[in-house]
């Protein structure tokens, strides 16, 4: 059979020629969109419990929600025939999104409610489920990698030859110093400190003589705009 012959059978055998659906294929639609809902659930609890941005936007949350949804419904109908997934495709590709997604990892979680939506909406329940297990030990994974992983920033001013005893004191831990900035009078360093809570090194530094004041920062791989 050729292309011609192939694209013309599909628009025969459109939902616009032929309205009829069996009751199978209802059964499926309503199971297929049911799980959706159940799994853009789940996804939804999963971003709420692991969160950890600046500001948690509750109308994003809901949105993982709908997004499985109706990916999940647009797979259903482009599964039918070649000719409605041409022109879905064809209408999805003028859509321009401009809001802007300021936490990296929310677009994994949009992208995880899309691709759920897509194999809940061609019926693979086994992938989807395999996809969500795998994701939720990545998700905790990643969450304990981040409340053990630390450091500090030290930013010290001192006057004179103090570097060297700063230097000294921090001799016991991994750090490296990432700015030196020289004045007339005084002397402003930052200090990249691997550790997972401060310890009280920043009362010994601030004791050296020349030191003037010490200012620490913990770090911990964000940085937020």
């Amino acid at each position: 059979m050729s292309v011609k012959d192939m694209i013309k059978k599909s628009v025969l055998e459109s939902v616009v020629y032929n309205q009829s659906i069996t009751s199978g294929t209802y059964i499926t639609i309503i199971i297929d969109m049911l799980a959706a809902l159940l799994v853009g659930y789940i996804i939804y609890r999963i971003y709420k419990r692991f969160f950890a941005g600046v500001v948690y936007s509750r109308y994003f949350a809901v949105t993982l929600i709908g997004m499985t949804v109706l990916t999940c419904m647009v797979t259903l109908a482009i599964s039918t025939n070649i000719v409605i997934s041409l022109g879905m495709v064809g209408a999805l590709s003028i859509v321009r999104y401009r809001t802007a997604i300021k936490e990296p990892l929310d677009i994994m979680y949009l992208f995880w409610a899309i691709t759920e939506g897509i194999t809940l909406g061609a019926s693979m329940y086994i992938i989807a489920t395999i996809g969500m297990v795998v994701m939720l030990i990545i998700i905790i994974c990643m969450s304990k990698m981040k409340e053990t992983a630390g450091a500090f920033v030290m930013i010290v001013h001192f006057t004179g030859d103090a570097k060297d005893a700063i230097l000294s004191e921090l001799k016991s831990y991994v750090y490296s110093v990432k700015n030196t900035i020289m004045k007339e009078n005084d002397t402003e360093m930052t200090i990249q400190i691997d550790m997972n809570k401060d310890d009280g090194i920043a009362e010994k530094v601030r004791a050296i003589s020349g030191v003037s004041d010490v200012s620490m920062l913990q770090y911990n791989g964000d940085y937020h705009g």
